[in-house]
């Protein structure tokens, strides 16, 4: 580009001359590139535990197949612990998913119509081990509620003391058993999709089916990774 006449003019002020330049490179700057849209995050669950006498799941990220999660009840199938741990791939606790117990509606709970989950932060006791412990400090690590609709496939989930000056976020998780899927669903955002669970197709077009113990989990960006599984254990256990 050709200096301007105003430029190489001594008498011209000076700030004449600076708004010349930043003009002049301002054309000639490259445009700053679109910032990248976040993508979902799809994740593979096989629902086998890596604990030889245990049940759980193992999770994998199928960007880069390594592993996120495992999930294991170390008590087995005729243990009467109903806590599974949630931990990330080093093996530490993120969160203890439970199924809550009340026994003065144990008619209800038999018939399937009145449940509640809760998930804690952190490796917490199981119910029959914190009898006699200290219930504030356990209620502290309590982050979420689920609560069974009655009568429906669906659940009510509710955030519990996750800081911050809005209110709680609160979900509704439903699921199919004939057609095989979970979903949750935010409350607080037009009831937008958050998180699906399907089941795993393969092969070259993705369109084969595999076993029912393998799982698609797709969680879009904002969602928490680690609720979200935790959701899963939950509507998992009634589909």
């Amino acid at each position: 580009m050709a200096a301007s006449p105003e430029l190489d003019d001594p008498a011209a002020p000076r700030a004449v001359k600076r708004a010349k330049v930043a003009a002049e490179e301002e054309e000639t700057s490259p445009s700053p590139a679109p910032a990248a849209k976040k993508e979902a995050a799809r994740l593979t669950v096989w629902c086998k535990s890596l604990v030889f006498h245990g049940e759980g799941y193992a999770v994998f990220d199928d960007a880069d197949g390594r592993m996120v999660f495992r999930v294991d009840n170390y008590g087995g199938r005729r243990s009467r612990s109903t806590a599974m741990a949630l931990m990330d791939h080093a093996g530490r606790v993120l969160l203890t998913v439970r199924r809550r117990q009340r026994r003065h509606c144990k008619a209800l709970l038999i018939l399937g119509l009145v449940e509640t989950w809760e998930v804690y932060k952190g490796d917490v006791e199981d119910e029959d081990d914190t009898r006699n412990s200290c219930s504030s400090s356990i209620d502290r690590q309590l982050v979420m509620r689920a609560t069974k609709d009655l009568g429906n496939s669906s659940c009510t989930v509710s955030m519990v003391g996750c800081g911050g000056d809005g209110e709680p976020a609160v979900y509704r998780m439903c699921w199919s058993r004939r057609e095989e899927w979970s979903r949750v669903h935010c409350s607080g955002s037009g009831n937008s999709l958050v998180a699906e669970v399907r089941r795993k197709r393969g092969g070259p077009r993705k369109t084969t089916l595999l076993g029912k113990d393998v799982l698609s989990l797709t969680i879009q960006p904002g969602m928490d990774q680690a609720i979200a599984m935790a959701m899963l254990i939950i509507s998992n256990s009634y589909r």
